[in-house]
């Protein structure tokens, strides 16, 4: 009974005690407004005041959710934006050691016009990149997870091999730092370590191609402070699960950035270098160095790496003498408008003469919803000493749900 008979005058219960507390205001001495024991009454029946009922966020529907999508606006292009991340993101109780779960996915693909003069013409169509996977972040809200798959339905490799992409625990509970154990892409070089889903062209540098882009399993440490940032690691030298332990590698890259602590007003400045030093079968040595500058729209970057030996993406070790060299140019007409151009260079066999390759890429990009949707044309001349010049026309898509 006393409950019903508050639920009828507690309305008129606050706001006689709000009534008398502004009659006081003009009073010298100090007001205090104490509603906490009705409120309490009131939050056993289920009642909220108009305060308390604005303090709730409304969950929005699906098709809410969805028209948020549609109406996206990104203008940042450097961090993948998965569209679907609202939808679903699952959260769960506070007594769970896990805080949330995300399952996404990723989509690059692209058709390529392959002429050879001088007049032999092909057309393929490649999917660059197709993965689905899960990322989580556990409850001290320094720690996450990534469980990332690869389902590319063309692979040279069976599909346990092909199957893992990253598959890693990673904290970031020391300041500047982050830690990740698993098996990653390592940080030696600057486009090798790149997400597939964040290249300018679609298809990496040559140096890329051939002495990095693979995943190996070890543990590294990222700093990142204003003035430097480094990327140090072991691993096992073993690429796509051939054998256990077949030797350790040891990686090391560190850059300066001496704009650091200007804000951007001069723009953004950075150069550096690094080593990757293992053994698998043989010994192998890849050393590179690398400088960038952006300014407003106007991004610059080149890199030049030299391989005695190395152990990249083919999946094999290779004894070869190696290295090459590229540098690319940004330009941002608009947000969503990204023009560019690169030269690469690569020299496949120091003990070769004339077998150098050469590519001149001219590419647009333009970004619909940020990374999350994006289409992609590329322009690239093929220069090899060793066979015939070629030219290819590569058209591209990208989703990331």
């Amino acid at each position: 009974m006393r409950k019903f008979l508050l639920l009828i005058f507690a309305p008129m219960l606050l706001y006689m005690q709000t009534a008398v507390a502004i009659e006081e205001l003009s009073s010298p001495d100090e007001v205090v407004l104490e509603v906490e024991p009705i409120q309490e009454e009131l939050n056993e029946l289920g009642i909220q005041t108009a305060t308390e009922s604005e303090k709730i966020e409304k969950e929005k529907t699906l098709r809410e959710k969805l028209e948020d999508i549609y109406n996206l606006e990104v203008t940042q292009t450097d961090v993948n934006n998965f569209l679907l991340t609202d939808i679903l993101t699952k959260h769960f109780e506070k007594n769970k050691v896990i805080e949330s779960i995300h399952p996404f996915g990723g989509y690059n693909g692209s058709l390529l016009f392959n002429f050879n003069q001088p007049d032999s013409f092909k057309t393929t169509y490649s999917f660059n990149a197709v993965n689905a996977g899960i990322d989580g972040k556990f409850r001290d809200g320094y720690s996450d997870f990534r469980a990332l798959f690869v389902i590319q339905p063309l692979s040279s490799r069976n599909m346990l091999r092909n199957a893992f992409s990253d598959v890693y625990i990673g904290t970031n509970r020391i300041p500047h730092h982050r830690i990740q154990i698993g098996y990653q892409r390592p940080g030696n070089g600057i486009d090798g370590k790149m997400s597939a889903y964040q290249l300018p062209f679609v298809y990496r540098s040559q140096i890329a191609r051939n002495f990095g882009t693979v995943r190996k399993t070890g543990a590294r440490i990222i700093g990142d402070y204003k003035l430097v940032e480094y990327d140090v690691g072991a691993y096992s030298s073993d690429t796509f699960f051939k054998s256990f332990f077949p030797g350790a590698e040891f990686d090391a890259w560190l850059n300066f950035k001496p704009l650091g602590m200007t804000d951007g007003k001069y723009g953004k400045l950075k150069f550096g270098g690094g080593i990757q030093n293992g053994h698998r079968d043989i010994d192998y040595t890849v050393i590179g160095a690398y400088a960038s500058y952006e300014y407003k729209k106007f991004k610059i970057n080149a890199e030049w790496a030299n391989a005695d030996g190395y152990n990249g993406y083919s999946g094999d070790v290779c004894d070869k003498h190696a290295s090459g060299f590229y540098t690319t140019a940004r330009y941002k007409a608009t947000p969503k408008l990204h023009i560019l151009a690169r030269y690469d260079e690569f020299d496949p066999d120091h003990h070769v003469k004339n077998n150098n390759r050469r590519e001149i890429s001219f590419g647009i990009n333009y970004f619909i919803k940020g990374p999350g949707l994006k289409l992609i044309f590329n322009y690239v001349f093929c220069q090899n000493d060793a066979v015939k010049d070629s030219h290819r026309l590569i058209l591209g898509t990208q989703i990331l749900l």
